[in-house]
């Protein structure tokens, strides 16, 4: 069941990371120069007081430089790779791994 979950949160994040590259493809034809999208300008598209309450939430929960330097970074990278990147993970998570049980027996 996990595993099934894993699985799941990897094929969202691909397809977040493939609806952003799209995004940023169209730009950039648009634009005829290189665009990509911070994955912090796009939350603030979407949501803007989530954003601002995750930073609230981090700077007093855990601490300011967890913030700053940490997530500030992290919201930098352009979403697509952000969310790429997590659907890499989450599946390196999920994956089954192959049963090694009868692989050399000879088979009559």
């Amino acid at each position: 069941m996990i595993r099934f979950l894993f699985r799941v949160l990897a094929t969202l994040s691909l397809a977040a990371a493939v609806i952003m590259a799209v995004i940023d493809a169209t730009r950039t034809l648009a634009a005829s120069a290189l665009v990509m999208t911070p994955l912090a300008e796009s939350w603030k598209a979407v949501s803007p007081e989530t954003l601002a309450a995750l930073e609230a939430f981090v700077v007093a929960t855990i601490h300011p430089l967890a913030w700053d330097p940490a997530l500030a970074a992290l919201l930098a990278l352009p979403g697509f790779a952000v969310f790429a990147g997590l659907a890499l993970v989450f599946y390196a998570i999920g994956h089954r791994r192959e049963r090694r049980v009868g692989r050399f027996i000879a088979e009559a």
